[in-house]
């Protein structure tokens, strides 16, 4: 059988050069006679495992020294509660600009431990634009500034950061990571679930800065305490050794395409592709201000719901699989990480085009 297009968001496409190295390491990883799956996690042979992804994450993103990469568990939504458990602990106050489901769910779990205050949000707009910002609606003394950088659902992207001054800026990054140059040190934290550009699900990526580091609250679940994460090298349980291991590979295919200034220009272009065909057409329309597009989520419609359960039922049949958009805004939505091959999004808008011909 022939592999699909498939343009899930998440868990999303890996590389298929990572794929088949797995799969031809699966009993004897690196000549140590077992699996990744089966090896202990305190093992030397895991110890390179684990420190050689940090190493790369650390080149490849270009992470300043200052901060610390934590590998966990929980998804990025554990993040939601452990960033103010860990951070929330000086004024007692946040600001959160709410974009979308995620940052919705952010806002939400944070109310329990503080002060929170919902700075912007799009939600009149469908979460179909980011908002723009007064500064002077900042909170001077906030602990942290909240945002989600890329909103997978609703298929927008915030087109600039914004300026916080001495505040940290914290963003949930799960469905833009990797997919681009970053400069981290205008963050405070970054983190994402790895089920992306990434790895398989069951990672998550924490990297914050080291003086957010040793502020948690006393009543933290110590699983969720940065500091106790990071004395003991994101093994103070057993980490998620498989998606660890892919991360690795994930992040060595990177390098060697050139690193993600490369990446960014591919992803530019897929999704000037796809952004291009459909804001020529008579039939497919894409709801989000174009200064605010998402590269790596394209939603879109076909007119009716009935031409978009038809256009769903169509491609899958072709090939083209995960298209259907999430369930709360219905249509479609075709996420292009990484993985995604130019020639994928290519055949895609083919098959948009023929459609379209067969139904106009």
């Amino acid at each position: 059988m022939s592999r699909v297009f498939n343009f899930s968001a998440g868990p999303s496409m890996l590389p298929e050069s990572v794929l088949n190295r797995a799969a031809a390491e699966m009993l004897d990883y690196n000549g140590s006679g077992q699996s990744v799956m089966e090896m202990s996690h305190r093992s030397k042979v895991y110890e390179e495992i684990i420190f050689g992804a940090q190493r790369l994450l650390r080149e490849v993103m270009g992470i300043p020294s200052n901060y610390k990469i934590l590998f966990v568990q929980g998804g990025a939504s554990l993040q939601f509660a452990a960033i103010p458990l860990n951070i929330l602990t000086g004024s007692g106050k946040a600001d959160y600009v709410v974009t979308g489901q995620f940052a919705t769910k952010a806002y939400q779990e944070a109310q329990k431990y503080g002060d929170i205050k919902l700075v912007a949000t799009s939600k009149a707009q469908t979460f179909s634009v980011i908002p723009t910002l007064d500064p002077a609606a900042f909170t001077p003394d906030a602990d942290y500034f909240y945002i989600c950088h890329n909103n997978t659902i609703f298929g927008t992207r915030w087109p600039n950061l914004p300026q916080t001054g001495d505040v940290p800026l914290v963003a949930d990054i799960s469905s833009s990571f990797l997919s681009e140059p970053m400069d981290v040190s205008k963050f405070g934290i970054l983190f994402g679930g790895a089920q992306k550009n990434v790895a398989p699900a069951g990672l998550t990526v924490v990297i914050v800065r080291e003086d957010l580091i040793g502020k948690a609250r006393k009543d933290i679940p110590t699983v969720m305490d940065y500091k106790q994460i990071a004395d003991n090298d994101s093994m103070y349980n057993t980490p998620p050794c498989w998606s660890i291991y892919i991360c690795k590979l994930v992040l060595e295919w990177i390098q060697q395409l050139g690193g993600l200034t490369v990446l960014k220009q591919q992803n530019d272009h897929k999704a000037k592709l796809l952004y291009d065909f459909i804001d020529a057409s008579a039939m497919f329309t894409n709801p989000v201000a174009p200064a605010c597009r998402s590269i790596m989520n394209v939603t879109f419609v076909a007119g009716s719901d009935a031409l978009n359960d038809l256009f769903v039922k169509e491609a899958a049949a072709a090939g083209f699989v995960n298209i259907k958009g999430h369930r709360s805004v219905g249509g479609m939505r075709a996420s292009i990480y990484n993985a995604m091959p130019v020639e994928g999004v290519e055949a895609l808008v083919e098959f948009m085009r023929a459609f379209e011909s067969r139904n106009s």
